[in-house]
């Protein structure tokens, strides 16, 4: 699939890492290191501009081992960057760590993934059909 972008970071284009990567990472564009203190949530740019086909999303994800070692991750896992927008993407990190963390440009902050979506059409009805499951919410599949 191609996709237009317009690069206005002194980084290269995201790019897979491997042949079966799903996420590209985005990287910070920041003139001065920004300090995230515990608990403190910040929209880091990337200085990258996206005009998607309509059908697409692009999902702005976590990258693990950023949330594991450090506690740091995307506050709005994942998100949604629409075709229709032509902003800069942007990042919403959040330390969910006791420590404060510094963003230096040029860090790899989240990942990056394409994907496909459907346009739902409502069609309202009285009933829905029964299912084994039924009202079962959250839990209720068991725990095997």
């Amino acid at each position: 699939m191609q996709i237009k972008i317009i690069n206005k970071s002194n980084h290269a284009l995201p790019h897979y890492e491997t042949i079966a990567s799903a996420g590209m990472d985005l990287r910070a564009n920041i003139i001065e290191s920004i300090t995230l203190e515990p608990m403190e949530r910040r929209i880091v740019p990337t200085g990258l501009f996206l005009e998607l086909p309509i059908g697409t999303e692009a999902q702005v994800r976590p990258r693990s081992g950023l949330a594991a070692k450090k506690g740091v991750t995307v506050l709005n896992a994942p998100g949604t960057v629409d075709a229709d927008y032509r902003g800069e993407v942007g990042v919403i990190l959040i330390n969910l760590s006791n420590e404060a963390f510094v963003v230096e440009n040029g860090e790899r902050i989240a990942q990056l993934i394409i994907a496909r979506h459907e346009r739902a059409e409502w069609h309202e009805v009285d009933v829905l059909s029964e299912t084994d499951r039924g009202l079962g919410g959250f839990g209720s599949t068991g725990v095997k």
